[in-house]
């Protein structure tokens, strides 16, 4: 088994636009789908969402406010699944809620680093 990051894109500025009581109907199937998941023993990390804010460090010491906001797409938060192969990571994905309200998966393996 493999370890496979799923990250998770949608329009920038998607949860702000959603009230408190929206928030909550959109978090029970996010919880189906990770239960289903980890009830499959494919969940390796339950993963977090990411706040808005953020800084980008860039070369000679440079720090600017971040993610970009020009780009269309920003990232919402990850998980860690374990499965065989690429294919099967993905078909986990299908699965995933972001799915419903215009989002999509990044699926990727993780690649540990060699000492």
């Amino acid at each position: 088994m493999n370890d496979f990051l799923l990250i998770f894109r949608r329009d920038a500025g998607f949860d702000a636009q959603l009230t408190p009581a929206q928030l909550q109907a959109i978090s029970k199937p996010w919880q189906d789908w990770m239960g289903g998941l980890a009830a499959q023993n494919k969940l390796a990390d339950s993963g977090n969402r990411l706040a808005v804010e953020g800084k980008v460090v860039k070369p000679g010491n440079v720090i600017t406010n971040g993610p970009y906001v020009e780009i269309k797409e920003a990232i919402g938060g990850y998980i860690v699944v374990r499965a065989a192969s690429l294919d099967e990571a993905a078909e986990l994905s299908k699965g995933c809620p972001i799915l419903t309200t215009g989002g999509n998966v990044e699926v990727r393996q993780i690649v540990p680093m060699q000492p």
